[in-house]
């Protein structure tokens, strides 16, 4: 809805018209064909700034990946590892790996460039600060 409003609102402003509400059209009889170039756009250019996109982690399945991340993720593996999900988090001095698998929980918790494994995946922590983490994952088996 927030998404349709602004789209409504930058085409206005693009084509110096009214907004359909003061045109006395109702939402129904606005025409759609004009929002839909003007809502592909607004995604493309957010996508084209890197507004859009998170960190790749189909990536990771195999269990090597760089990852940098702002917030907690959770991710599937593959089960040759012995668990099928990773859930990363991290505070301003550490990271935390946990894994999970049927019956199967595994956790490690690492500092600024030091490095460990959780089931058969190493993980080194490239950097760390308040608001990111960059984390290379490789298998080690």
């Amino acid at each position: 809805m927030a998404q349709t409003t602004a789209a409504l609102l930058l085409l206005v402003a693009l084509t110096g018209g009214t907004a359909p509400a003061q045109s006395g059209l109702t939402p129904a009889e606005t025409p759609t064909a004009a929002l839909a170039p003007v809502s592909a756009a607004l995604g493309t250019d957010a996508v084209a700034q890197g507004k859009a996109t998170g960190p790749n982690l189909r990536a990771c399945y195999d269990g090597r990946c760089k990852l940098t991340i702002s917030k907690t993720v959770r991710f599937r593996v593959s089960p040759r590892f012995g668990v099928t999900r990773l859930s990363v988090s991290f505070g301003r001095d550490f990271v935390r790996v946990r894994a999970t698998g049927p019956g199967v929980t595994s956790q490690a918790v690492l500092g600024l460039r030091s490095t460990g494994s959780v089931n058969g995946i190493g993980v080194r922590v490239v950097s760390l600060s308040r608001g990111k983490a960059v984390l290379k994952l490789s298998p080690v088996r």
